[in-house]
C-alpha cells in the first residue's frame, strides 16, 4: 500500500513539473523600451523575422491601407507577416517616434524603394505586457 501511494505521489509530482516545463515562453519583449518594439516591427515588415510576432502585436491590433483600404485584425497580419517569412524587402528604411507621453507612443516607419515610398504610422501602448503594437495604418505618399 506504501509503495502505491509512493508511486503516485510521484507520479503528479512529475506531471506537475513536466507540465511546468511546457508552460508558454516568457516575453522576450516585456520590458524593452517602444524604440525596441518599433526596431522589431520593421524586422518582420522589411526582413521577413517572425520569432517575436507573438509577443508584437496587441490583441486587438488593426492594419489598415489608407490607399486602398484594406483593413486586416492581429491574426490575418500575423498570417500575411508569415507568408512572407525572410523574404527581405530591397528598400532603405527608417523610423523616427513623433510622440511618446505615458502609456502611448506614435511613430512614423518610412521604407523608400526605388520607384516609391511607403510609410507606417505606428500606434504603440504600453500594458501589463509591456509595449505592443495596436495600429498601423499604411500609405504610399
Amino acid at each position: 500500500m506504501k509503495t502505491t501511494l509512493k508511486t503516485i505521489a510521484a507520479a503528479l509530482i512529475m506531471v506537475t513539473s513536466l507540465s511546468s516545463f511546457a508552460a508558454e515562453k516568457a516575453n522576450p519583449l516585456k520590458n524593452v523600451e517602444s524604440d525596441m518594439i518599433i526596431d522589431s516591427y520593421m524586422e518582420a515588415v522589411t526582413v521577413g523575422s517572425i520569432d517575436l510576432n507573438k509577443f508584437l502585436f496587441a490583441d486587438d491590433f488593426q492594419y489598415s491601407n489608407v490607399n486602398n483600404n484594406d483593413r486586416a485584425g492581429k491574426k490575418e497580419y500575423i498570417k500575411f507577416l508569415k507568408a512572407n517569412k525572410g523574404i527581405q524587402y530591397d528598400c532603405e528604411s527608417s523610423y523616427e517616434i513623433l510622440s511618446q507621453d505615458g502609456k502611448a507612443c506614435v511613430a512614423k516607419a518610412t521604407m523608400a524603394f526605388d520607384n516609391f515610398t511607403r510609410v507606417d504610422y505606428i500606434t504603440l501602448n504600453q500594458g501589463k505586457d509591456g509595449w505592443k503594437v495596436s495600429k498601423v495604418e499604411t500609405t504610399y505618399p
